[in-house]
């Protein structure tokens, strides 16, 4: 039995002992103990160890290795190089689909970013084959490198994120900015930021002939699967991917990489298991990043404080052989309804590594300029910024009149303020002061997030002691998801979850969809629903057709599936056991299947998870230092699953926010391309410290059309919002307009070290 969308009529309990539920994780207890084995742990007989060697300029071409050297190194096994790496079935440098980017695996000795696998040491020990990499020594023909936004002409992209257009829009957007009475045109920037996943890309592979196993850090076992079988050229049967437990992805694991690839070829060479594990430094290369952006946005409203134009343009980076657009303009198409309305993107070629997605792609650099603008055009209409975006936000998404949630969102808006105290904000900047002193000041910030559900399949076994089986391949990237994936299969099985096996991590079980893009609960969790449907449909079928069975006859009435025994719906006092039912049958298994995907009847409505974020920070009048103090947020994404999950993502995401808006930002070496601050030390990212007092309020929403379990997305919400809402907080405390971020000291303060009222003039590079 598959679905594409709704819950089958056998009745079984939906969202009962489990589902809903604030369970712990189930997998805390083997992370505590070390015994929840990542990809890097596995250590297969014989296994040598591989390390990348990467270019130190950013375009030109290797011209020669000190092979000699790196090979006499005691321990080294291998160097591999273009002029010996294994054949490839397919060109590393097309790409086939969407989800593929072009890869470099030394197909030839071009460079064309820093940081560029250029060969590949191979040796017994993980020191040997760092020694032998240092000494390879590369030698180089150096061109100059294009490395910001003003580096070369922009051109429009054919698409942007996977298939949408670069450049949609409603209305005369110059009538529109003719009829506001207030006006705002501002420009911003965000930089390059990169991943840092506490669990670098690591791959284990093993060769047998021509079968392939691969112990790797993916967010979608399946997908990578078919992009092994198509890159090496083998029947699909013949590959074996594990990735149970991946250290956070956050978008950078979702496709194949090329340190993946490079780890199989270096296997194939020396015909013994290889691993390969990426350095801190070596993630500020091949394996993407988001890239920087600069948005423009020219706003205006009339004089009941509605808006009648906005023009979101979006210049933003991709690599000079292939492209990913970061689609900042999105943030703009969902939230505020306004007659004319214009969204472009524009992008330039640099030499750079392609961009990919990260967490909340588009969303979190294009709302935190939207949100800003905002912010500035509701002081220039002199009206609270709350009161100016109820009276601006869409009853439907206004570039295609799809209705939206706003009913949800007026209560984000009414929660999350009446729980900050929002009522007490003064209107003017530089107004309020804590006892220390320092300015106080409070902004506010929508969030928005798509709701998607994407294919996926899974299994469900009842087997004959009343015991479940769940199969899928998903991953757990550290949210948490095989909790609350366990939930909804032993509420679709009729059991207690302590009665439940939940078997995910391999490529041969069925595809559970890519773990991104704040999906995989709806996606995997629909799948699993309506397998576990499926299976206690046969096994009703079985009761309910045996004259032995009190629930002989059932026909529709039909039976109620609880805590691994079948209820007649309408005469709860008739039951039989699970184990009861197969037994007499003769079965010793009951298998059921799955299938999901978007629900058509979606498509007439804009989904969306909403939410409204509250901030407030401290600043130092002398120092400028800024102090994120206090931050409430209030969502609504759908049925909840597991609160104390879904609060811990809601958390992450606000943190990530704070990154974004203070800390977080690759800097350049404008000579090498190389970035400077390639590790944990001087890429800043917040630290216990500077975390402030987080609430997240979960919003009651029931959505009947997003998918089967009614559940949306909440893992890149929280950036959403939480960006510009610290900047218009930092603008209440001191009067300052900072547009580029992350915010500096620097960017408040005067020579004299008083809090400047001046505006920073905006910068043209990266």
């Amino acid at each position: 039995m598959t679905h594409e969308f709704g819950i089958g009529s056998t009745a079984h309990v939906r969202h009962g002992s489990n589902a809903g539920q604030p369970l712990t994780r189930r997998d805390g207890m083997l992370k505590v103990a070390g015994t929840a084995r990542y990809a890097g742990d596995n250590h297969p007989e014989g296994m040598l160890y591989a390390v990348m060697v990467e270019s130190n300029i950013a375009r030109g071409r290797v011209t020669s290795f000190d092979l000699t050297a790196a090979k006499a190194h005691p321990g080294v096994v291998e160097v591999m190089t273009p002029k010996n790496r294994p054949s490839l079935a397919a060109d590393p440098d097309l790409r086939p689909n969407p989800f593929m980017m072009r890869l470099d695996v030394l197909q030839n000795d071009r460079v064309r970013y820093a940081r560029q696998p250029i060969a590949v040491v191979i040796a017994e020990t993980l020191e040997a084959a760092t020694e032998g990499a240092a000494l390879l020594a590369p030698r180089y023909d150096v061109e100059q490198p294009r490395l910001n936004l003003d580096s070369t002409e922009s051109f429009v992209p054919k698409v942007i994120r996977v298939m949408s257009p670069p450049e949609d829009g409603i209305g005369d957007i110059e009538a529109g900015f003719a009829a506001g009475v207030t006006h705002i045109d501002a420009t911003y920037e965000t930089p390059d930021h990169y991943h840092n996943p506490m669990e670098p890309h690591a791959v284990v592979a093993s060769w047998d002939g021509d079968r392939l196993s691969i112990d790797m850090s993916t967010q979608n076992p399946t997908f990578t699967h078919a992009q092994v079988a198509y890159m090496f050229g083998l029947p699909t049967e013949n590959i074996q991917i594990r990735s149970p437990w991946v250290g956070g992805g956050f978008g950078g694991k979702g496709m194949l990489a090329s340190p993946t690839v490079l780890g199989i070829l270096a296997a194939r060479l020396v015909d013994r298991p290889v691993k390969l594990v990426l350095r801190r430094d070596q993630m500020y290369g091949s394996v993407g990043h988001r890239a920087p952006t600069r948005q423009r946005l020219r706003l205006s409203a009339d004089d009941e404080g509605k808006l009648t134009a906005l023009d979101h343009q979006t210049l933003t980076a991709t690599s000079s052989f292939d492209e990913f657009i970061e689609p900042a303009g999105d943030a703009s198409h969902v939230l505020y309804a306004s007659p004319a309305m214009s969204i472009t993107h524009r992008a330039v070629r640099v030499d750079m590594g392609t961009p990919v997605f990260m967490r909340a792609p588009g969303e979190a650099p294009g709302s935190a300029a939207l949100e800003s603008a905002m912010d500035e055009l509701a002081w220039a209409s002199r009206i609270d910024p709350l009161d100016f975006r109820l009276r601006n936000y869409s009853e439907t998404e206004p570039l295609h009149h799809k209705p939206f949630s706003s009913k949800e969102l007026r209560e984000c808006y009414r929660q999350g303020a009446e729980r900050f105290g929002w009522s007490r904000r003064p209107l003017e900047p530089r107004r309020m002061r804590n006892d220390n002193g320092f300015l106080v000041g409070w902004g506010m910030g929508t969030a928005t997030f798509p709701a998607i559900t994407f294919q996926a399949a899974a299994r469900a076994k009842i087997l004959s002691n009343g015991t479940g089986v769940v199969e899928i391949s998903s991953a757990d990237m550290g949210q948490g998801s095989f909790t609350a994936l366990a939930q909804i299969a032993a509420d679709s099985l009729g059991l207690d979850i302590e009665q439940l096996e939940f078997h995910a991590g391999k490529s041969d079980l069925p595809d559970g969809g890519i773990e991104g893009a704040s999906a995989h609960t709806a996606t995997a969790g629909s799948a699993i629903a309506f397998a576990g449907d499926d299976a206690i449909g046969k096994l009703a079928e079985l009761a309910t057709g045996d004259e032995n069975s009190p629930l002989f006859g059932a026909g529709n009435t039909g039976v109620i599936a609880r805590a691994g025994r079948l209820y007649r719906r309408d005469d709860e006092n008739r039951s039989e056991s699970y184990a009861d039912i197969m037994a007499r049958a003769g079965t010793t298994m009951i298998e059921g299947n799955g299938t999901c995907g978007p629900n058509p009847a979606a498509k007439s409505f804009s989904m969306h998870s909403h939410g409204a974020v509250f901030a407030e920070v401290t600043v130092d009048p002398d120092l400028g230092q800024v102090r994120v103090t206090r931050l409430v947020g209030a969502f609504a994404a759908g049925r909840v699953i597991n609160p104390r999950l879904v609060r811990s993502q809601y958390y992450g995401g606000m943190i990530w926010g704070i990154s974004f808006a203070l800390h977080e930002e690759a800097i350049v070496d404008r000579r090498t391309g190389m970035i400077i601050n390639a590790d944990l030390a001087e890429y800043r990212i917040p630290v216990n410290a500077d975390v402030p007092s987080i609430e997240a309020i979960l919003i009651e929403e029931h959505d009947p059309y997003v998918n089967a379990l009614g559940t949306k997305g909440v893992g890149e919400i929280g950036i959403t919002g939480t960006v510009g809402a610290i900047a218009n907080a930092i603008w209440h405390a001191t009067g300052v307009r900072v547009r580029r971020f992350p915010i500096r000291i620097e960017d408040i303060i005067l020579p004299h070290g008083q809090v400047s009222s001046m505006e920073r003039p905006q910068s043209n590079t990266l």
